[in-house]
């Protein structure tokens, strides 16, 4: 078909070869042995110009409709391709889109150029409601979405270190104990809260009960309270991912405590492809944020 159409364009065998980038007598032997199949004429030689056979006029005109038709699904697949005229709807809980979201969505974005990206953000008793009603495909979040019509994959595991202001005594220490941050007042988050539950763990293993002198619902909320010097906090290393941040320090927790990542989505339901992209991003950059070694540099003497 396309060598045939390709005479019809050119008019000349050696046309058709050069629209091809073939050779000359392939050309010619494959029109042969297309009319020989057939057992009709396709072209007539007028002074050294193919032109279509008057019996097989109807053929090229289906077979230009063929053509155009093919065109459509090339342009409509190279749409799909770029995510032109889609939408990506998911959501994120605060601590992981602070950082990490950014990070993922320009992967996405470089994969697929024309995609329209609905991000959400999401406290985790929203999340059930959002995935239901299918508002978005996929969640990711800091613990697990506990309904049996919610299926939560875990994707990364990360640590909780401690954060306290610049200037900060414990600033001078290469870890910071959960002991040392009971010297001091300490900004935290509701241990019924799933996500304060977890950054009270390592307290409750070490047998304290930390006294919270402010609280704040979102890790933003925490970082801004400590870089203001009203107190020091311990965070998933999610929320602190940044390269540099100003006015805050970052310590390793020297007590094990980790942290999981998760994308929930609606059981059973197929996500899409972008989807699933987004998802492997997610965990790209999540990995990468946990393997850094150590954050801010000891202070000089």
């Amino acid at each position: 078909m396309e060598v045939v159409r390709a005479v019809l364009i050119a008019g000349s065998i050696q046309g058709a070869a050069d629209l091809l980038n073939v050779s000359a007598p392939g050309v010619s032997r494959l029109v042969k042995h297309t009319e020989e199949g057939l057992g009709i004429r396709l072209f007539d030689r007028r002074a050294g110009v193919f032109v279509p056979a008057p019996e097989a006029r109807a053929i090229f005109e289906m077979l230009n409709q063929v053509f155009h038709q093919m065109e459509n699904l090339n342009a409509a697949v190279g749409a799909l391709q770029k995510g032109e005229d889609v939408r990506l709807s998911f959501a994120s809980a605060p601590s992981i889109a602070q950082f990490i979201a950014a990070r993922a969505i320009r992967g996405v974005r470089a994969r697929f150029p024309d995609l329209m990206i609905d991000l959400n953000i999401l406290k985790i008793e929203e999340t059930a409601d959002y995935l239901l009603l299918e508002r978005g495909e996929v969640v990711f979040m800091s613990s697990p979405v506990e309904n049996s019509a919610i299926e939560s994959t875990p994707l990364v595991e990360g640590r909780i270190v401690a954060i306290m202001p610049e200037g900060h005594e414990l600033a001078h220490q290469d870890d910071v104990s959960v002991h040392d941050l009971m010297r001091f007042p300490f900004v935290g988050v509701d241990p019924d809260d799933p996500y304060g539950a977890l950054l009270a763990q390592p307290f409750r293993d070490a047998g304290l009960s930390p006294r919270h002198s402010m609280r704040g619902r979102f890790a933003q909320t925490t970082v801004s309270l400590v870089r203001h010097g009203l107190g020091v906090a311990v965070i998933d290393e999610f929320s602190v991912a940044e390269v540099y941040m100003p006015g805050l320090i970052r310590r390793p927790l020297r007590e094990k405590a980790s942290i999981t990542a998760w994308s929930v989505q609606k059981r059973g339901r197929h996500l899409s492809s972008f989807a699933e992209f987004t998802i492997a991003k997610f965990r790209q950059e999540l990995t990468a944020a946990t393997s850094r070694t150590r954050w801010d540099p000891l202070p000089q003497a």
